[in-house]
């Protein structure tokens, strides 16, 4: 089935309806099949197979009050075959109504009198098969089933602005896409040689990744495309080829940049089939364009929630292995961060850069060790992480302005 509509939103609506009323809910493409059911709805009821019904008909009930809901305004309350009750709201895809959300079955008689009326002409025994799958039926009021009705009515038509919008807003964005690499082309193509892949731009492009700079970031993109366009004479296997290329780097980007790793390959895996997929050059620009604005996002959101954290774990770990080896890439692997990035963030983080922060805790606690005058300063220097001593006392004397031992004298001896 062509999906002309969010089945991921209308999954969700239907969950959260059924979850919070009690009913039955499905999702049913427009033919009658169904896509996605929560709770005793249509697809799980046997009540019209205990009775001998045939499936077609509980699909032609669906169907005309698939119509009947469009004539009426977007609900419809119908019943099934059997007599049991439904309500109906139509999902809008690209042109008219493509599927529907259907809540259901339930009664709105007593279940004595719907036996009386509606069963009586089973037999006994297949009677009593019906009566006993009767108890997965609710009973609700006339007046609760026209609420739960306009409910279901007003979230589907929430959904319906939601996708509409959703489909104007990427039209719009291929549409300014495309123009503005049909204007880059046409600058290349004023020029006398073909340019040469721009490396440079490439480059640039991907630090706009690493830094999340969304605007610079498709304006270097746009750039990209024109020159791959250009270069392939706009040969859709080839560009298809070269796009994927870009896509894979710019993945690789996002995980320096901070975005978890997992998810950014599953959106790459993603992004790199509806590329494939793409059935003219607009489409398949427009799904990169769309990777690379949720691979931003990543980026953005992930920095936000794991820089406090992973630069918390880096500086307790430092403060209880300060004697030991301690290195960016053995943190970085530590907290699930690339080297580079670590080393970014965690200046911007505590101001300084992550060595000078690894030597002033060490100097901190040499300062303490050198008030004790029976230890050596090679012993000191050893004791806090430091495997030559001369380098201690170039360290050691550019953080307090003097040498271990002019420091060990002045504190120890009262000198000033």
């Amino acid at each position: 089935m062509e999906k002309t509509f969010d089945l991921t939103l209308a999954r969700e609506c239907a969950a959260a309806f059924s979850a919070s009323t009690g009913l039955g809910c499905i999702v049913s493409d427009k033919k009658g099949a169904t896509l996605a059911e929560y709770g005793y709805g249509c697809s799980a009821c046997r009540i019209c197979r205990l009775a001998g019904k045939p499936a077609a008909q509980c699909v032609r009930a669906q169907n005309y009050s698939m119509a009947e809901a469009e004539r009426f305004g977007g609900r419809y309350i119908y019943y099934c075959p059997m007599g049991l009750t439904c309500f109906v709201s139509p999902l809008l895809g690209e042109l008219d109504s493509c599927a529907r959300i259907t809540a259901g079955p339930f009664l709105m008689v007593e279940k004595e009198d719907f036996i009386d009326c509606e069963l009586m002409a089973l037999e006994e025994e297949q009677r009593a098969r019906v009566v006993a799958e009767l108890e997965n039926v609710r009973v609700i009021p006339t007046a609760t089933v026209n609420q739960m009705s306009t409910l279901l009515f007003m979230a589907v038509g929430f959904m319906n602005k939601v996708s509409a919008s959703k489909r104007m807003r990427q039209v719009q964005s291929a549409d300014a896409i495309q123009g503005q690499i049909n204007s880059y082309i046409l600058q290349l193509k004023q020029e006398e040689q073909p340019p040469p892949y721009p490396f440079a731009v490439e480059k640039a492009f991907l630090r706009s990744i690493r830094r999340s700079e969304k605007d610079q970031a498709r304006s270097l993109l746009n750039q990209l495309l024109g020159h791959i366009l250009l270069a392939t004479g706009q040969q859709l296997d080839t560009v298809k080829s070269r796009v994927c290329e870009l896509l894979a780097l710019t993945g690789r980007a996002a995980v320096e940049a901070g975005a978890e790793s997992g998810a950014t390959l599953r959106l790459c895996h993603e992004s790199r089939g509806r590329i494939e997929q793409a059935g003219d050059i607009e489409a398949m620009c427009a799904a990169l364009s769309d990777a690379v604005n949720r691979l931003m996002d990543s980026v953005f959101r992930y920095a936000d929630m794991r820089h406090a954290h992973a630069i918390h774990l880096c500086m307790q770990y430092i403060e209880t292995h300060y004697y030991e080896k301690v290195t960016l890439e053995q943190l970085a692997e530590r907290v699930f961060l690339s080297p580079a990035y670590l080393s970014r963030v965690f200046k911007e983080e505590t101001g300084t850069a992550f060595n000078d922060y690894l030597n002033a805790v060490r100097i901190a606690k040499a300062r303490q060790l050198l008030l004790h005058e029976d230890l050596r300063v090679t012993d000191v220097a050893s004791a806090v992480g430091f495997d030559d001593q001369s380098y201690f006392t170039k360290v050691f004397r550019r953080v307090t302005g003097m040498t271990p031992l002019r420091y060990r004298t002045r504190y120890t001896q009262g000198e000033e």
